[in-house]
């Protein structure tokens, strides 16, 4: 019955998920963290949730775009369950906004493969990267897969190569001005402090590697077996795969970097993983066993919160 409903893409899934992420939101910060704000913070916290909801349509659009799963709502449904089954990142505004700016970065890397518009796409991708960089220092390393998309779709042009230089020093320019501007010139070199001290407080705490590894577990697995069954599909196919795996272990070195009591980036991590899982999820021939899978996806997430909250 589930897989009915998410196996198609229809007005009432994001209805539903949209509808559902607001109420969870307030939840989170409301009454499970219970934290309180004046009006001109609920007004921020309200523009970060707006920027959240845009991640959902983001998400479906991508995915479905560019063919890397099927025609179905089962990616934002994941990606709403991998939010449930972390709800701290709903307080980290850094990790929402980094996030939302990746994504608009792989929209236009996954999209090389047309061999359309390739410099223009390069360019883009490289300034959605950077803007990303504004809220984790780390995010740079994205800039690493811009590198990879254009060895996998356009290594012969050599321009392409020169296009995120070109990108970098466009933003350093503009963004320079504008802090010259705001009168805070010493922003870019307090921010990019590129840290590589691992937080030991978040990681000595038994539940959070226990559910770390669990995901990260469920998500390599996933992914292995899609490629185990559809190795054969097409050679686009596997690049944007691999490009989605770079992602996620990209996604995994800035969690091991940046993780803190305040910052939360594994939601880095949540594009690639509903990739990987919904291809998983898609290779399920037997409609019985599916639902069953789906049922457990669904229900191990809010277990997991009931743990955390008592």
């Amino acid at each position: 019955m589930i897989s009915s409903i998410f196996g198609k893409t229809k007005p009432i899934n994001y209805i539903i998920l949209l509808v559902f992420l607001f109420v969870f939101y307030w939840f989170v910060h409301l009454v499970m963290f219970q934290q309180t704000y004046t009006v001109d913070q609920l007004f921020e916290q309200s523009v970060i949730l707006g920027c959240l909801m845009l991640s959902i349509f983001l998400v479906n659009f991508i995915t479905n775009r560019n063919k890397i799963t099927g025609s179905n709502s089962l990616s934002i449904l994941f990606y709403t369950l991998l939010i449930v089954f972390f709800p701290r990142v709903l307080l980290d505004s850094d990790a929402i906004f980094c996030s939302f700016f990746i994504l608009l970065a792989v929209r236009r890397l996954l999209s090389l493969r047309s061999f359309k518009e390739v410099k223009l796409k390069i360019f883009d991708a490289s300034v959605w990267i950077l803007i990303a960089s504004l809220f984790y220092d780390w995010a740079l390393l994205y800039l690493l897969l811009v590198f990879v998309a254009i060895y996998f779709y356009q290594a012969k042009n050599i321009r392409n190569w020169l296009i995120p230089f070109v990108a970098i020093i466009a933003m350093s320019i503009i963004t320079l001005a504008i802090l010259v501007l705001l009168k805070d010139p010493y922003f870019l070199s307090d921010h990019y402090v590129f840290n590589m001290v691992i937080t030991p407080s978040y990681f000595n705490d038994f539940e959070n590697v226990a559910y770390l590894f669990l995901y990260v577990f469920i998500v390599l697995l996933s992914g292995l077996i899609s490629y185990i069954r559809l190795g054969n599909v097409g050679l686009n196919w596997l690049m944007s795969m691999r490009l989605v795996l770079y992602l996620f272990l990209v996604g995994l070195v800035i969690f091991l970097f940046k993780s803190s009591s305040e910052h939360h980036p594994i939601m880095l991590t949540f594009f690639p993983s509903v990739v990987f899982m919904t291809t998983y999820l898609e290779t399920i021939k037997k409609d019985r066993v599916k639902e069953l899978v789906l049922i457990s996806v669904i229900v191990l997430p809010f277990i997991v919160l009931l743990s955390r909250i008592f």
